[in-house]
């Protein structure tokens, strides 16, 4: 049996940022809601942590539905007190995500339509081996 996704593959943690890997892993989802609500208790910012959270289970949800390599998961902390959150999860994959319109009775299909009327502002950019999906939560004063 592979890692297990417990097991965070690798950690960096630099001054206003914070990055995990993760195996690509049914676990990983739980794991990075959980070191995501984690990390941002410990930079006050509780405000954010639900919505960052379901987001963050939303993107790595999708990577594994696709991807077989590790996925990264990135929050780079605000500048100030009533900055932006910004949060990046990669995958191997180059293909960017593509929003669809789920029908009621779809089961999937409503990620990436959660992740652009929950954040502030989101995107894709492509990286060296693979792609990274991005967005942004205003921190309330």
């Amino acid at each position: 049996m592979g890692s297990s996704a417990w097991e965070v593959i690798g950690l960096i943690d630099t001054e206003g940022d914070c990055v995990w890997t993760f195996p690509a892993d049914p676990g990983a989802v739980r794991t990075a809601r959980a070191r995501v609500r984690g990390q941002l208790h410990i930079w006050d910012l509780d405000s954010v942590s639900d919505i960052a959270a379901l987001l963050v289970s939303e993107l790595v949800t999708n990577a594994l539905r696709h991807a077989t390599g590790p996925i990264g998961v990135r929050l780079v902390r605000p500048d100030g007190p009533r900055g932006t959150l910004r949060v990046e999860v990669s995958d191997p994959l180059p293909e960017p995500p593509h929003e669809r319109a789920a029908r009621p009775e779809d089961e999937s299909g409503r990620g990436l339509q959660l992740v652009a009327s929950s954040s502030r502002r989101w995107g894709t950019r492509p990286g060296g081996s693979g792609k990274t999906v991005w967005f942004e939560l205003a921190v309330p004063s």
